[in-house]
């Protein structure tokens, strides 16, 4: 059965509302009898989880809206602000948790112990390992980083509803009152790396990362099978939102060839990389000369500076302007984001090193680096 991202967060949402509020109810119910300030606790955890499926339900609503004047990208990335606001609830619940265990270490209160009162904390425990796997499984059928966010957050509650029983037994079995705050910070922490993890997850897409090398090595396979293209470089791409991703890319192709040709071609591929990866394609021509004996010689020649200056360098857009002695090479090089050494120190070095070579060879070098 398929299931799409925006109808899968809505029914999560609304599951986690029912058992949210459900839970929250009979666990405050619960640590009120008890005076079990974790209890208590517990029951705020399920209220905050109770307003985070509602951002769930907004943000897959808001998220499959369509394109429009205003966003003619769509409203995808929404997902991710309302993830990183899960996030950030995930965070506060976790800070609140610690900073009441903490106070129950330093005053300890004895607690109302009654084998019956736990019975609805463990309920809470099998309902929530559901509910986290039920979200695990949507996640898998829809990628909905919101859908993540909540099973991580549907397993912390089994882990910290967990620690609360064993908390309850061992302060209304034993004098070890502190017992229950320390296992509160425990607990703490361990929400408060989750919340650091779902918001290193959603910080990316947000701000612009690296796009999947698989997706990257697949349009360039794509585009390197059409026959006329012989190199691909400058591979860019923007998401917006899962569903809704746009590239661009530098197609190198034989310049003496006929431009309607060429422009056929790069039609062929942009209409194929759109159909086979659902990716809106943008390809600009790079004219080379194919056939050209003297470039042919000196991008041999470059090839062998560029190794011996550093190995992890490469170049591309690689053409020359003749003179009556030697040529000026015009090229795009590209450098790693670790490199140390300052870009007119690289191009000064790499222009000396082509003078040593033939004292006619000037460079004219553009400095980048890859976008994947």
């Amino acid at each position: 059965m398929t299931i799409s991202r925006e109808k899968a967060g809505v029914v999560s949402g609304i599951c986690g509302v029912c058992i949210n509020v459900i839970l929250c109810a009979l666990k405050f119910l619960v640590g009120i009898l008890t005076a079990s300030i974790s209890i208590i606790a517990d029951a705020i955890n399920n209220l905050s989880d109770a307003i985070s499926n509602i951002v769930t339900i907004v943000g897959s609503i808001i998220s499959g809206k369509p394109v429009d004047k205003e966003h003619p990208f769509g409203h995808g990335r929404i997902e991710y602000v309302c993830a990183m606001i899960l996030a950030f609830l995930i965070l506060v619940t976790g800070f609140e948790l610690g900073k009441s265990s903490i106070e129950r270490i330093i005053t300890p209160e004895a607690i109302n112990f009654k084998i019956i009162f736990i019975i609805v904390p463990i309920a809470s425990v099998v309902i929530k390992l559901g509910f986290a796997i039920f979200n695990h499984i949507l996640y898998k059928k829809t990628s909905n980083i919101n859908l993540k966010a909540v099973r991580q957050d549907s397993i912390n509650d089994c882990i910290a509803t967990s620690a609360t029983i064993v908390a309850f037994i061992v302060c209304g079995k034993t004098n070890l009152l502190w017992f229950d705050g320390a296992i509160g910070v425990c607990v703490s922490l361990f929400i408060l790396i989750s919340g650091i993890s779902i918001v290193k997850d959603v910080v990316g897409p947000l701000i612009g990362q690296a796009p999947p090398k698989e997706l990257v090595s697949k349009i360039k396979s794509i585009m390197l099978e059409e026959e006329i293209i012989v190199g691909v470089h400058d591979v860019i791409v923007h998401e917006y939102g899962a569903r809704h991703i746009i590239a661009s890319a530098h197609a190198e192709m034989p310049a003496e060839l006929d431009a309607t040709k060429l422009h056929s071609a790069i039609d062929r591929v942009e209409a194929r990389i759109g159909n086979e990866l659902g990716v809106v394609m943008c390809i600009h021509m790079d004219p080379i000369l194919v056939n050209d004996e003297d470039t042919k010689k000196y991008k041999i020649i470059c090839q062998r500076i560029l190794n011996d200056y550093c190995k992890d360098f490469s170049f591309h857009d690689f053409r020359i302007v003749k003179k009556d002695i030697g040529a000026t090479l015009i090229f795009d090089l590209v450098i790693p984001y670790n490199e140390k050494r300052s870009q007119q120190k690289i191009c000064e070095e790499i222009d000396a090193l082509f003078a040593n070579e033939n004292e006619g060879l000037n460079t004219v070098i553009k400095i980048e680096h890859e976008y994947t």
